[in-house]
C-alpha cells in the first residue's frame, strides 16, 4: 500500500479511537444518560455574558438589575376543566409589565392520583413522557438527579423506594398515597418518617414556604431558571406551577408565591431549568410548555447554560398525575 493510501486510513484509525475513547468517558461518567444528552441535544456548555447581554431573555435582564424590581401577581382566574382539576396563569408585574407567567394547576387528590417518576437512561424529555404516560393528565418535572441520570433524593415510586438510602433532608417531601397528597416539612422529622404510608414521594429541596407561612430559602442566590414547584392550599389541595420565563432566584419565588393570592400553606421547590417542563392533557384543554432558560450569575458575570441543538431536553424524573 501506497504511503498516500495509509496517512488517510491512519488519521481515520485515530479519529476513531479518539472518539471511542470519548464515548467510553462519557459511558463511566454519566452512563446511558450521558450517552442520550449527546443524541438528544449534542452536549451542554456554560457561554460567559454581561447582564445586559441580548442573548438573555428581557425578563432576565430586568432581574439582574441592581436593585431587582419587585415582583407583583397580576390578575388571573381559576377555570375548572374537569372536576377536582383546575388550571391558570398567573401574571408576575415588575416595573409596569409582565416580566414571568406561572402556569398553574389546582388539582383535588380525592379525585386524581399523583406518581413519582425516574427514567435514568435520559431518552426521556415531554414528548416522550406523554407518550410513555397515555392516561396522564399533567406532566412535570420532578426532584434532582445524579450524573447518570438516577435519583439523588430519596424518593417512592408506585410503592418501590428508590434513590439514595442514605440522605441528609431538611427541607421537605411531596407524599402521596390512596386518595391523599401533602408537603412534608422535614426540619422537624426525618425523610423516612415523612414518607411512611406513601405510595409515591419525592424529597427536594428547598422548602419555599414552610408551615409557619414563612419563606425558607436561606442561601442568597442570583441563580436565574424556569422553576417548578408543588404546594398545598388551605383547602389540601395540591397546586403544581411551571414559570414560563427565568425571572426569579428561588428567594424571590419564594417571597412571591408568599405574597401571591394562592392561599399557600406550604410549598416545596423542585429541579428547575430547561428541564422545568409542563404538559397538561385534560378533555377540552390541553399546555404543552417546553422550558429553555438557566443562569449563573456573580457580579456582573452571568453563565449561561447552552446547547447545540434539540428543543426537549431529558427529564430524567417526573412528577405526573392521572385520574383515579
Amino acid at each position: 500500500m501506497s504511503v498516500k493510501l495509509k496517512r488517510p486510513l491512519i488519521g481515520a484509525a485515530v479519529l476513531v479511537l479518539v472518539i471511542a475513547g470519548c464515548l467510553g468517558w462519557v459511558w463511566q461518567r454519566h452512563g446511558a444518560y450521558g450517552l442520550n444528552t449527546l443524541l438528544r441535544r449534542g452536549g451542554t456548555y456554560w457561554i460567559t455574558l454581561k447582564a445586559d447581554d441580548s442573548r438573555l431573555s428581557p425578563s432576565m435582564q430586568l432581574a439582574l438589575k441592581e436593585p431587582p424590581p419587585l415582583a407583583q401577581p397580576g390578575p388571573f382566574t381559576w377555570r375548572e376543566v374537569e372536576k377536582g382539576f383546575e388550571v391558570a396563569e398567573l401574571p408576575v408585574i415588575a416595573d409596569g409589565k409582565e416580566v414571568d407567567r406561572i402556569l398553574l394547576n389546582r388539582i383535588d387528590p380525592a379525585l386524581f392520583r399523583f406518581v413519582a417518576l425516574n427514567s435514568a437512561n435520559g431518552d426521556k424529555g415531554i414528548d416522550e413522557w406523554e407518550k410513555a404516560l397515555p392516561t396522564a393528565v399533567l406532566i412535570v418535572n420532578g426532584s434532582y438527579y445524579d450524573l447518570k441520570g438516577r435519583p439523588d433524593t430519596p424518593i417512592i415510586s408506585d410503592g418501590v423506594a428508590i434513590g439514595p438510602t442514605t440522605y441528609d433532608a431538611k427541607a421537605g417531601a411531596f407524599t402521596a398515597g390512596d386518595g391523599f397528597a401533602s408537603i412534608k416539612e422535614l426540619s422537624n422529622q426525618t425523610w423516612q418518617t415523612a414518607l411512611t404510608g406513601a405510595t409515591n414521594a419525592m424529597v427536594s429541596y428547598p422548602l419555599l414556604i414552610g408551615s409557619d407561612g414563612q419563606t425558607h430559602v436561606k442561601a442568597v442566590s442570583r441563580w436565574l431558571a424556569n422553576r417548578t414547584f408543588v404546594a398545598e392550599d388551605g383547602g389540601h389541595r395540591i397546586i403544581v406551577g411551571t414559570t414560563k420565563e427565568a425571572f426569579f432566584p428561588l428567594a424571590g419565588l419564594a417571597e412571591f408565591l408568599k405574597s401571591a393570592p394562592l392561599d399557600l400553606k406550604i410549598a416545596l421547590n423542585f429541579d428547575g431549568g430547561p428541564i422545568a417542563c409542563q404538559s397538561v392533557r385534560l378533555n377540552g384543554f390541553q399546555r404543552k410548555f417546553y422550558a429553555q432558560w438557566e443562569a449563573q450569575v456573580d457580579g456582573d458575570q452571568v453563565k449561561l447554560l447552552r446547547w447545540p441543538f434539540g428543543k426537549s431536553w431529558a427529564m430524567p424524573m417526573v412528577l405526573a398525575v392521572e385520574r383515579r
